[in-house]
């Protein structure tokens, strides 16, 4: 072919431009073929692949990008994603309905006429049933979300002692160490410690709060995790909570926003004391 020759000289100047590691590659490449291929022993298609190697890009590449081995990184050396935070593990539905079938009847109507009622206004709530020291936490469409046994006041009895949200801790005799009952409409706030809490009644000084172990002697975590309710009866009149339970269910909401905190009366009936039937204040 008349051709051959001006495309043999065409091929030859390109491929004299190109950097001599990537005629090392190429010639590399063209000796594979001919063990494979035995076509490709003929000068002019390595010659071609060459030029193709030109064609595309090869020649910008430097001596030692062009010797430097491929080599696969290491396992240890490969970033893997770091896991997702785990979310809080909620109660299943079934757990919360045995939940409350565990509730003790005045805790189950009391908490049924806040419903039918309107009485939370609209506003998370929960139920402090004295007798049973257990805590009953619902949502704002008054579905129950978790149950806890609680501490509360050494002393029996369902209101506060006039000013004693004034003194001093230690001018409170054992008998004035009541947990009140009644509605409170809570509000989250912080202790002299710097600590969060839930307000029940500034006034009074009571509150919803973490359990705190600090004197030994009155052994307030193993009271928690033992059963019974005459066990639990320990504080100065404040709720003391399982501080997981209270960082899961207390916190998130009730240390976030206004609720409503109903505390069951233990000397004297709940209508008495929440006037059940009538519309809320």
């Amino acid at each position: 072919m008349k051709t051959f020759p001006a495309l043999w000289v065409c091929a030859t100047d390109l491929i004299s431009r190109l950097p001599w590691s990537v005629l090392y590659q190429a010639s590399q490449a063209c000796a594979l073929k001919r063990e494979v291929y035995p076509p490709f022993a003929h000068g002019a298609t390595c010659g071609a692949t060459l030029g193709l190697a030109a064609a595309l890009g090869l020649g910008g590449l430097s001596a030692a990008q062009a010797q430097a081995p491929v080599l696969a990184a290491p396992a240890s050396a490969i970033a893997v994603p770091a896991p997702a935070p785990a979310r809080p593990v909620r109660p299943t539905q079934t757990q919360t309905q045995a939940q409350a079938l565990t509730a003790s009847p005045a805790a189950r109507n009391l908490a049924a006429w806040i419903r039918t009622s309107g009485n939370s206004q609209g506003l998370p709530f929960a139920v402090i049933d004295k007798k049973a020291a257990r805590l009953h936490v619902f949502d704002s469409a008054g579905v129950l979300q978790a149950v806890s046994p609680v501490l509360l006041g050494l002393a029996v009895g369902d209101d506060s002692v006039p000013g004693i949200g004034e003194r001093a801790l230690s001018s409170i005799m054992p008998g004035e160490r009541t947990t009140p009952a009644g509605r409170f409409v809570s509000e989250p706030g912080v202790n002299l410690q710097g600590e969060d809490i839930v307000w029940l009644s500034y006034d009074a000084a009571i509150s919803m709060h973490r359990v705190r172990a600090h004197n030994k002697a009155e052994r307030r975590l193993q009271r928690l995790a033992t059963p019974g309710a005459s066990n639990k009866r320990i504080t100065y009149g404040c709720v003391n909570v399982p501080a997981a339970f209270y960082d899961r269910f207390i916190q998130p909401v009730f240390g976030a926003q206004p609720g409503v905190v109903y505390v069951l009366p233990e000397t004297r009936p709940a209508s008495a004391v929440f006037g059940l039937g009538e519309p809320p204040p």
